[in-house]
C-alpha cells in the first residue's frame, strides 16, 4: 500500500483535528474559569472530552475523505456544508469557554446541529457509510446542547 492511497484520509483527518486544537487554544483561558461554574449531575469528567472529540474528529475526517474521493458532482456542495459546520464547530468553544456566553453557545449548538443534519443528508446522497460515520458526531452535539443548556440554566 502506498502513501498516495491514504493521503486523502490523512489530510481529511488532520483538518478537523487542527480545527479542534486551534479552537481549544483560543478558548484555553476561559477553560480555567469554567472549572468554577455550576454543572449538572450528568457532566462527564474532563478527561472524556479530548478523548471523545479525537474520536469524533477522526470519524469526521474519514467520512469527509470518502466524499472527497467521490466523482459525483454533488460532492462540492456536500464538502461546503462540511466546511461550514467545521467553522461553526470551531467558534462554539470560543463562545462557550472563551467569552462565557452560555445561552449564545446553546443557540450556536442548535445551528451546528442543523448543519450536521444537512451534512449527513448531503453525504448520504453520495456515500451512505460516510453519512453514518457522522451520526456519533450528531449525537454528541445533541448531548452537548443539553449539557450547554443545563449549564446556562444553573449559572444565570
Amino acid at each position: 500500500m502506498t502513501l498516495k492511497k491514504y493521503k486523502p484520509y490523512l489530510i481529511s483527518i488532520a483538518i478537523p483535528l487542527a480545527v479542534g486544537v486551534l479552537s481549544a487554544f483560543f478558548s484555553m483561558k476561559g477553560m480555567a474559569y469554567f472549572q468554577t461554574v455550576n454543572k449538572p449531575w450528568f457532566q462527564p469528567p474532563n478527561i472524556a472530552f479530548p478523548i471523545v472529540w479525537t474520536i469524533l474528529y477522526t470519524l469526521m475526517g474519514i467520512s469527509a475523505a470518502r466524499i472527497w474521493k467521490s466523482n459525483d458532482a454533488k460532492k462540492k456542495r456536500a464538502l461546503k456544508t462540511y466546511g461550514l459546520q467545521l467553522i461553526v464547530n470551531f467558534f462554539w468553544s470560543i463562545i462557550f469557554f472563551g467569552i462565557h456566553q452560555y445561552f449564545l453557545g446553546f443557540l450556536w449548538l442548535i445551528l451546528l446541529i442543523g448543519l450536521v443534519i444537512k451534512m449527513i443528508r448531503d453525504f448520504s446522497q453520495l456515500d451512505l457509510k460516510a453519512a453514518k460515520l457522522q451520526i456519533p458526531y450528531l449525537l454528541w452535539c445533541c448531548f452537548a446542547a443539553v449539557l450547554n443548556f443545563s449549564i446556562w440554566k444553573l449559572n444565570r
